[in-house]
């Protein structure tokens, strides 16, 4: 099973689960922390779910990081493992993470679930508001009222503002707009 077998099952799963919801977007090798980490696959729609993905060729030593950092931006996570890893990152990923186990199976893919994914219980806004360019920073700030003075100033000290000024779900909401 290759990397990308894994990848285009998932891809293609929540292609056909989404279909026709113009309110859905899927991302590829989503980039969070200023870009720093990214998730092999976000979809982005009423909620930020995260989709991290470990083949059998894979290894687990960068999971531990990967869960401190998704688990501070993501609303929803889940690992999706080949079976080599299943139990060793079930025990491992907190237990809001959802875990999904691809196999081959007649030369095709299977995914299945074995822990649905639940909400995040302590998202971070601070890290949230980062996904935000300072132009969109600047926009959720207006709508809300509270831009005025504050174009020039710097990116940092605008996500400061937006955190301090919006509850966390409106800021979530804004994000994913």
């Amino acid at each position: 099973m290759r990397d990308a077998d894994v990848r285009r099952a998932v891809r293609d799963c929540l292609s056909h689960q989404h279909r026709g919801d113009p309110s859905t977007r899927i991302v590829e090798e989503m980039g969070i922390w200023s870009g720093a980490v990214r998730v092999d696959i976000a979809v982005i729609n009423g909620e930020l779910n995260g989709f991290e993905l470990k083949s059998d060729s894979d290894t687990l030593v960068r999971l531990p990081n990967q869960i401190e950092i998704y688990g501070k931006v993501f609303d929803r996570m889940t690992l999706v493992v080949g079976g080599k890893h299943y139990g060793k990152a079930l025990s491992r990923i907190p237990d809001w993470w959802g875990c999904i186990v691809a196999t081959m199976e007649g030369g095709r893919m299977s995914l299945d679930t074995r822990r649905k994914a639940k909400r995040n219980p302590s998202p971070d806004p601070n890290i949230l508001v980062q996904l935000l360019w300072k132009d969109e920073a600047l926009a959720v700030l207006d709508k809300y009222g509270f831009g005025d003075g504050w174009r020039n100033k710097r990116s940092a000290e605008i996500a400061e503002r937006l955190v301090n000024k919006l509850p966390y779900r409106k800021l979530s909401a804004s994000v994913r707009e």
